[in-house]
């Protein structure tokens, strides 16, 4: 009797699987986000004041959405390559230019990235700090959104990384193909 047929999913389906998922990771995280705003109430004596605050007054946060914008611009490059790769079935960069762009590419944007999220966590984690020292109840929903944003995003910084690998496994092989090919 033969053994049952064992079942392969191909490296450039998971590698595509994974720059979709780390696509749909960002955009989500881009969202809540740009969707981070609160209304922080504040009295003095007999005046009453009402500020609204965004995502974009900390410093901090526009880095994290400076690093989820990098992240999905490498993304929809990345995936539209892959989509052509296997489309098609041959790379649309020739030689060994598409194996370096992704070798150097994903180790660049999974470092982006997670700076990009450990830079959220970061500041969310200090900022919420000061507004619980401070009795500022108004914003723990702003707080919970950034929290929400930098977990979406170290989430997609896991995909980068394990992208970042695969790539790495990638680059002997092309470089022990080429070898072969040109012997000196």
């Amino acid at each position: 009797m033969a053994p049952p047929p064992t079942s392969t999913i191909s490296p450039i389906i998971i590698t595509l699987v994974l720059k979709i998922l780390m696509l749909v990771l960002l955009l989500a995280s881009l969202v809540v986000l740009a969707t981070d705003t609160a209304t922080l109430s504040l009295s003095f004596y007999t005046t009453f004041v009402e500020s609204k605050i965004h995502f974009d007054d900390v410093y901090t946060y526009r880095y994290v959405l400076a690093s989820i914008i990098m992240g999905l611009v490498y993304s929809v490059l990345q995936t539209a390559l892959s989509l052509y790769d296997i489309a098609t079935g041959k790379r649309l960069i020739i030689g060994d230019g598409a194996f370096l762009v992704d070798f150097y590419g994903d180790k660049v944007i999974s470092y982006v990235l997670a700076t990009g999220s450990a830079a959220g966590f970061g500041a969310t984690k200090d900022l919420k700090a000061l507004a619980d020292v401070t009795n500022v109840d108004d914003l723990d929903d702003y707080f919970d959104k950034a929290y929400a944003s930098a977990s979406l995003l170290l989430f997609a910084f896991i995909c980068a990384a394990i992208l970042s690998v695969f790539s790495s496994y990638a680059l002997p092989k092309m470089v022990n193909s080429s070898s072969t090919q040109n012997p000196a």
